[in-house]
């Protein structure tokens, strides 16, 4: 159940019916008749409809004379909240320089290296060692485009040695270094434009995997978009070949439980990635706040820069940025316009729907 439809006590008394784990935190209820309160989920027998009022948090229940329940701890942090702190607190002894071992990290976040690997995949979509890989990647980009030279910001990026750096250049960045430094100098990106169900699109692809889909009104702007996302790369029109694949991005496009088969070259900072990743996770019908996506990659205080990862998304629908709003559940800014990402959630929920 989405949060911003939990502002009706007929929404949240079915949430407690329903002993609803996503409701928690966005309020309590309380039983007048035992003077206790609870959370959403809590798994006491339920009391009658007419004895239970709801609060905004537990001080407001306490506040009005109201005692915790024991056994779901209403007053305390909720158990997963506790483990996005954890799965916080691994990402910043990750983002360092020295390497960390699971088993070192697992040790400093106080659980075992087995639960520590599953609760951080779970959280971000990320290994820890992919997470620091990611940082690492920022860190050279960074680096790059402040004009150091590659061996400087392949030190500084904390790889221990260059020809470590080289092994794992793909991942880091999606082309070499000094590609990367002269803004994609040399990068071939191949492309070409279709017709969808929403309107025209243009599909971009390296040569490691679909790395644009852009929405727009015409061919010019599509084009004009592209050169603007790759400035330097040199842009050429796909074969016949290649018009099969961009088919097959189209019937996905179309079609949200159409799985696209092909590989995605997804670039960006370890951050924006991770905020894909959690977007990627998001079931179609279905929206998050952009307070909820900044909390479950273990970030709560990153709203603003959620919303700009979200703006900077590439790769339209495949990476459904569509599917968050804000707090209210209002629409916000979307990169392809308000009124197309609004068509794309009618789409979704008549969908589910159906």
């Amino acid at each position: 159940m989405k949060r911003h439809t939990l502002r009706t006590e007929e929404s949240r008394w079915q949430a407690v019916l329903d002993r609803d784990p996503q409701a928690d935190g966005a309020f309590v209820f309380a039983v007048q008749t035992t003077g206790i309160f609870c959370r959403p989920s809590c798994r006491a027998r339920h009391a009658l409809r007419q004895n239970v009022q709801f609060f905004p948090d537990a001080q407001a229940a306490l506040a009005a004379g109201f005692r915790p329940c024991k056994r779901c701890q209403p007053d305390k942090q909720a158990p997963q909240q506790q483990r996005v702190e954890k799965v916080a607190q691994a990402c910043r002894l990750l983002e360092q320089e020295t390497p960390v071992t699971l088993d070192e990290l697992a040790r400093q976040v106080g659980i075992s290296p087995f639960h520590l690997h599953r609760l951080f995949k779970a959280t971000t979509g990320m290994t820890p060692k992919a997470w620091q890989q990611a940082w690492r990647a920022r860190r050279l980009r960074e680096s790059l485009a402040r004009g150091e030279t590659v061996i400087e910001s392949v030190l500084a990026a904390g790889f221990p040695d260059s020809s470590t750096y080289y092994r794992a250049a793909d991942a880091a960045l999606g082309m070499t270094a000094r590609q990367y430094r002269r803004g994609g100098e040399d990068a071939v990106i191949h492309f070409a434009t279709g017709s969808s169900e929403i309107g025209r699109c243009l599909v971009a692809e390296s040569e490691r995997g679909v790395c644009a889909v852009l929405l727009g009104d015409s061919e010019s702007e599509l084009l004009a978009e592209l050169q603007q996302v790759f400035p330097r790369a040199q842009l050429q029109s796909g074969d016949a070949a290649f018009q099969e694949r961009v088919n097959l991005v189209i019937a996905s496009l179309n079609n949200q439980h159409h799985p696209l088969m092909l590989p995605l070259d997804i670039r960006g900072t370890a951050f924006q990635q991770q905020v894909w990743q959690a977007l990627r996770a998001i079931p179609p019908g279905e929206t998050r706040s952009y307070r909820q996506v900044a909390a479950s990659i273990g970030k709560p205080n990153a709203v603003r820069a959620v919303a700009g990862a979200c703006a900077a998304n590439k790769l339209a629908i495949l990476i459904p940025c569509h599917r968050v709003v804000r707090e209210d559940g209002a629409l916000s800014g979307y990169r392809w316009g308000v009124a197309l990402k609004a068509l794309l959630l009618r789409r979704e929920s008549s969908h589910e729907e159906s």
